[in-house]
């Protein structure tokens, strides 16, 4: 067993603290990884806090991981000590059902398992990136491309991937018209990714004081949506909508602005459910949808385009002592855009 310093949840209302727990030695299709950075990402702070159902204890979260190859398994070959490499949402899958085949592991029939809280046959669930290292089957470590600064392609691992997968899927390129709701963790890596796709982006914000940073971010136009009379003039402009709010809100006052056969994606996940007015999508075939995260293949895919088009997120970098203060200030949106724990300080 490898003995492995970290920081933990111990009950749904007390402070992270610092644990240590054993990893499983490398197999022979495994690669352990030296983490380097891991972004906080906010469903971090829903797990630790059982708001998505019971949550095993002790737990360390973590699921925005990038590190170095330590150690490779003997059968190993598509990463080799000294790589820079990075670990996302899920860990494995039965890689044997459709969703697997196809490289949509999110989907697996059976289950995907999950960076942390999720089913381990050695200790029972698994532990995340909130630690100095983690053994990972091969084929779940992608490639975190030179160019990219460590510390700022951790939280595209979740907040990347969560926003390229459905711009991918829903077609956005040259000549869309996309509207980002939210401009936090998700939000900010949704504009740049629509931007760099060639979309005409929009951000719909609360608030005026984020215009600015959604112009350096590169959305074209931006609306405060608290402003009932500037959202109504956006009635019917956008060929999609990505939801990155992950509190309650109407969404009966985002629909209408689809175009015909338009579609509002959600990717924030609010605690409660949201109401949807039936007359605010039938009458012009609109769709509302959802996504989760995106498959190994598609993960790869979009570290690679966020490498040509040089992307990251805007992170602040912060010691593992201060992921409580970090939880505190993520729930009144006190972070341009994104915590990311130095690992190496552990």
């Amino acid at each position: 067993m490898l003995s492995t310093h970290g920081y933990a949840a111990f009950d749904a209302t007390s402070p992270l603290r610092p644990h240590t727990f054993d990893r499983r030695e490398p197999r022979e299709h495994d690669v352990q990884l030296d983490i380097l950075f891991c972004g906080v990402c906010h469903s971090d702070l829903h797990t630790v806090r059982s708001e998505w159902g019971k949550t095993p204890y002790p737990l360390v979260p973590g699921h925005e991981i990038v590190g170095t190859v330590a150690k490779v398994g003997k059968a190993v070959t598509r990463h080799k000590v000294g790589d820079r490499v990075g670990v996302g949402c899920m860990v494995d899958s039965c890689r044997e059902c459709k969703a697997c085949r196809e490289g949509l592991e999110q989907f697996c029939e059976k289950g995907a398992t999950m960076t942390y809280a999720g089913a381990d046959a050695d200790f029972g669930y698994t532990q995340g990136g909130y630690s100095t290292r983690i053994v990972v089957e091969e084929r779940f470590v992608v490639k975190v491309p030179e160019n990219l600064a460590p510390e700022r392609a951790a939280p595209l691992l979740c907040a990347g991937i969560t926003t390229f997968s459905p711009l991918r899927h829903w077609n956005v390129g040259k000549g869309s018209k996309v509207a980002i709701l939210g401009l936090g963790g998700l939000g900010h890596m949704g504009v740049k990714l629509a931007a760099a796709m060639g979309a005409e982006v929009t951000l719909l914000s609360s608030s005026a004081k984020k215009r600015e940073d959604a112009q350096r971010l590169g959305a074209h136009d931006f609306v405060v949506h608290s402003d009932d009379a500037a959202l109504r003039s956006q009635s019917g402009r956008f060929d999609f909508i990505l939801d990155t709010v992950s509190a309650q809100h109407d969404l009966g006052r985002f629909l209408p602005l689809l175009a015909r056969d338009g579609a509002l994606v959600l990717v924030g996940a609010p605690e409660k459910p949201l109401s949807v007015p039936a007359f605010s999508i039938i009458p012009k075939r609109r769709t509302l949808a959802g996504s989760l995260i995106g498959g190994i293949p598609e993960t790869q895919e979009m570290l690679d385009f966020c490498s040509k088009h040089s992307l990251a997120a805007d992170v602040e970098v912060i010691a593992p002592a201060q992921i409580n203060d970090a939880y505190e200030r993520m729930l009144k949106s006190d972070v341009r855009y994104r915590f990311v724990i130095d690992a190496q300080k552990l």
